[in-house]
């Protein structure tokens, strides 16, 4: 199994010992990605187009806890147009984005933590309304703006799938080896190529890692790269693929503009190092 993979059809005896080992842990530390860090980055969002947001008064009442509460149900349960119907509405209503932010995503986001730490909502439910929230801020134009943007004293990775996927069990675990080694990881959760290249431009990073699931994801995966490399705050910053799809076929890494290919989350560090800049 690939060190971003999530679900493949390899056998049991191919399973990297993280998930061979007790299920609680990897269940433990999905949650504290989603608690420690995709729910506040998601309340630290910020207007993409400026720093300041202003409630300006609006035609129809602010989201009741009925309508948070109906959102939530959306994000968690329903198809992922559902939920981004639901704010339309909303806007169509007389709200605008910054009212939508900050009255109905916010308080969605404290919910689901909330939630998570009452345990009256399982992991894997969390995250698909954190990924739908982050989705949804994203669409209307909030962006995490919080992180460094020069280079610092302590290695920074972002660890991403490839548009097209929506899944933090293989990317987690893939974090959780660059934790250990002292980097500072940053799980993107962003489902369009728009958005990964929106993250790198907003924060430094040493290292980009890319999951790649399946062969569709291969068509565009190059100038995915490409745009990355043009505008990340790292001119000289170093993309890693990996995924299940490059354990079934013979890829490389030049065939994508990337730096490296790794099959095994235990060299995923290793690898990463030996491509940084030694000047």
């Amino acid at each position: 199994m690939s060190w971003f993979a999530k679900r493949t059809s390899v056998s049991n005896d191919e399973l990297p010992i993280v998930l061979k080992s007790d299920r609680s842990e990897c269940e433990f530390t999905i949650s504290s990605i989603i608690e420690s860090e995709i729910i506040p980055r998601l309340l630290k969002a910020e207007r993409a187009k400026g720093p300041f947001l202003r409630l300006v008064p609006a035609s129809r009442a602010m989201p009741c806890q009925l309508e948070i509460d109906t959102f939530i149900d959306l994000c968690v349960f329903n198809d992922p147009f559902a939920a981004q119907d639901f704010v339309n509405q909303l806007l169509k209503e007389g709200l605008n984005t910054e009212h939508i932010f900050l009255e109905l995503i916010t308080p969605a986001a404290r919910k689901l933590g909330t939630q998570w730490e009452l345990d009256h909502m399982g992991f894997v439910d969390v995250t698909r309304g954190v990924v739908r929230l982050h989705a949804i801020a994203h669409e209307i134009g909030f962006v995490y703006q919080d992180g460094p943007v020069i280079q610092g004293d302590v290695k920074r990775v972002m660890i991403a799938s490839a548009p097209g996927s929506e899944h933090l069990l293989g990317p987690t675990i893939v974090a959780e080896f660059f934790r250990k080694e002292g980097w500072q990881v940053v799980i993107e959760i962003s489902p369009s190529k728009k958005e990964l290249v929106r993250a790198v431009s907003n924060e430094w990073f040493d290292t980009v890692g890319l999951s790649v699931s399946i062969a569709a994801q291969l068509t565009d995966l190059a100038d995915l790269v490409d745009q990355i490399k043009k505008f990340s705050r790292n001119s000289r910053v170093a993309i890693l693929l990996g995924g299940p799809i490059f354990t079934v076929e013979e890829l490389q890494a030049s065939d994508f503009g990337a730096g490296g290919v790794c099959t095994n989350a235990k060299d995923a560090v290793k690898l990463a190092l030996s491509l940084q800049p030694t000047d």
